[in-house]
């Protein structure tokens, strides 16, 4: 494959160029499922990715932000333009109760290391299994907790490239729904204040919220996370089994039969069935009980692979 304008102008404008050309997504996503990237670029420091997004901005080439790909169902054809993958800024460091950390790294991780400090605050992000940048993006939340309880601030960069600084009460943060979200900012650090804890204590909770999350949870198969936000006043999960649909195939996609609020993908799913099957599931519920159910998990790309003009 030719070497395009856009490789060429990105090679030579990072300090530590690492870029894939037509790299299948379905590498990088939880579901195993996904088209390629017109390009697949990992930025290994804060400038680069400014440099990346400044870039962009000029040129009007357009950038996806892709963190580990936990709740996220990327189209078969794939994502135009720049994917750009922030695992690599994963630093962790603690001082006087506040850990920061950045944006690539687990929030698996961040938890593990307040338990190890005594830390309590976060024993509710053991088992979510997203990035910190992820985790800020949608307000993540597990067992009565949410990201908001104890992020003290967010370093991002807007889509020009700028670096900014946003306070807890800044960042908009409701259930899955930051303004980070809403401006399509890049989160690269977070800060979270915890409070002094025993360890005894933080490490008996993680342990069960682990038990809990291993027992009812299909960690066995590829999935993308709990599909649907809590419908008011009730759970997805109970309405999908009332209704009989775990269980449930369209292609190698099913509801799955452990926790009817997950859709695995048993035998080589493609993206359109998980959207076949979830557009199922909404139908059936809304029929038979009245509820709509709002997706939880994002759904981007393109339905089918279009070459883009990838020279400009």
């Amino acid at each position: 494959m030719n070497t395009t304008q856009t490789e060429k102008d990105l090679k030579a404008l990072l300090l530590d160029p690492d870029i894939k050309v037509y790299e299948p997504l379905k590498n990088y996503t939880y579901t195993e499922t996904g088209g390629p990237a017109d390009y697949y670029v990992t930025v290994h420091n804060v400038e680069d990715a400014c440099r990346v997004l400044r870039y962009s901005a000029q040129n009007h080439i357009p950038v996806t932000y892709l963190g580990n790909g936990s709740n996220i169902i990327i189209r078969d054809g794939g994502i135009r333009g720049i994917v750009l993958n922030l695992l690599e800024l994963d630093h962790l460091e603690e001082e006087a109760g506040i850990i920061t950390a950045g944006s690539g790294r687990a929030i698996i991780d961040v938890s593990n290391f307040a338990y190890e400090r005594a830390l309590a605050g976060l024993e509710f992000a053991c088992g979510i299994p997203g990035s910190v940048g992820g985790a800020v993006y949608m307000n993540a939340g597990a067992y009565g907790g949410e990201v908001k309880d104890c992020l003290l601030e967010v370093t991002a960069i807007d889509r020009e490239g700028e670096i900014i600084t946003l306070k807890n009460e800044e960042l908009g943060l409701g259930y899955r729904k930051s303004i980070v979200q809403e401006n399509d900012y890049v989160v690269v650090e977070a800060k979270f204040a915890l409070k002094p804890g025993d360890a005894a204590d933080i490490k008996a909770i993680m342990d069960d919220l682990t038990y809990r999350r291993e027992s009812k949870q299909p960690l066995e198969f590829p999935s993308c996370g709990s599909v649907f936000q809590r419908p008011p006043g009730n759970f997805a999960g109970k309405l999908i089994q009332e209704a009989g649909l775990q269980g449930h195939r369209i292609g190698g996609v099913e509801v799955s039969t452990k926790h009817a609020g997950f859709m695995v993908n048993v035998d080589s799913g493609t993206a359109g069935d998980y959207e076949d099957l979830i557009r199922h599931v909404q139908d059936v519920i809304l029929d038979e009980f009245g509820v709509q159910l709002n997706r939880e998990v994002r759904i981007i790309g393109d339905p089918v692979y279009k070459r883009a003009d990838r020279h400009k």
